[in-house]
């Protein structure tokens, strides 16, 4: 044996204690928000904000898309035929004469539904992490000196945008009946449609439009530009409803950009919910006022 020339040995291995120590050092500092603005590539997940820090990609938005646009067809032809088996009722096609509210509102509950358990699916497929912190919703900021305050704060203020929207609508009368007002023919369906245009749609849509969609294109293309592209696509989807009153699809995209502002101001849904909530809640009170608690309400209104 040589011992004046030993085998080196390997180093030491550093304490346990030690290395945790230092991966929480590391963690901390790429969990600070980190300003995306250019147009580049993804960025490593690693080093982006923890909001936009989503697992799943384009091609997932792509499976989704298909599978919306399918879901929504055959559920709607599936209530459509049932309604007809049922009660004969007339096709309820909304951009036509014969639209039967009910039928079109209950297609609508369903695809919402549908495509928040195809999107707990994906999430579930591609992270341990439970379902809605995944999708976004976080909670809000400045909520540890008064939750209750600041969420109220943001009902108000999407209420005060209702009011600012219901007024710019006014400078501009678009002329011809609007296919949503359709669905406004009888109390009964104007209660169907404030419980899914309250309870249902502020939440389904958050997820999809700022918790689906928005991190994947702040992530690629900045957070300026997917800010105005989830904002406009908002108010796209919302097109078919208000066509052809291009001052109203103009001003939903307009409430769009500014959600979606909210939720990137933020870094969570749930301020843009609150907020959405609100101000579908004020248009529907004010519509409740107008006709003196569906009381003079009649068909057609």
């Amino acid at each position: 044996m040589n011992d004046a020339n030993p085998d080196p040995l390997p180093p030491a291995a550093e304490p346990a204690a030690i290395r945790t120590e230092r991966e929480a050092q590391a963690d901390a500092s790429i969990e600070a928000p980190i300003a995306v603005t250019g147009g580049a590539p993804d960025a490593p997940r690693r080093l982006l904000p923890a909001d936009l820090r989503v697992p799943w990609g384009w091609r997932d938005l792509l499976w989704f898309l298909l599978f919306a646009v399918i879901s929504n067809f055959v559920l709607g032809m599936l209530v459509e035929l049932a309604a007809i088996a049922l009660f004969h009722a007339p096709k309820p096609d909304i951009s036509g004469d014969n639209v039967n509210p009910a039928v079109v509102i209950i297609a609508q509950a369903l695809w919402f539904g549908a495509t928040i358990l195809y999107l707990r699916a994906v999430v579930r497929v591609r992270t341990a992490e439970p379902f809605w912190r995944s999708i976004g919703w976080r909670g809000l900021p400045g909520s540890e000196h008064g939750a209750r305050a600041v969420a109220l704060g943001f009902v108000g203020a999407g209420a005060v945008m209702a009011v600012v929207v219901s007024l710019l609508g006014q400078l501009r009368q678009d002329n011809g009946q609007l296919p949503i007002e359709k669905l406004f023919n009888s109390r009964l369906s104007v209660v169907l449609l404030m419980s899914l245009g309250i309870l249902v749609a502020p939440l389904v849509e958050e997820t999809i439009f700022r918790g689906f969609l928005y991190p994947l294109l702040a992530r690629r293309f900045g957070v300026p530009v997917g800010v105005v592209v989830t904002g406009l696509l908002f108010g796209a989807m919302h097109g078919p409803q208000l066509w052809p009153a291009y001052t109203q699809i103009g001003l939903m995209m307009l409430v769009g950009v500014v959600l979606t502002w909210v939720r990137a101001r933020t870094g969570t849904v749930t301020a843009s919910y609150l907020m959405h909530l609100g101000y579908n809640s004020l248009l529907f009170l004010g519509f409740v006022i107008a006709t003196g608690g569906l009381r003079h309400f009649t068909a057609g209104t």
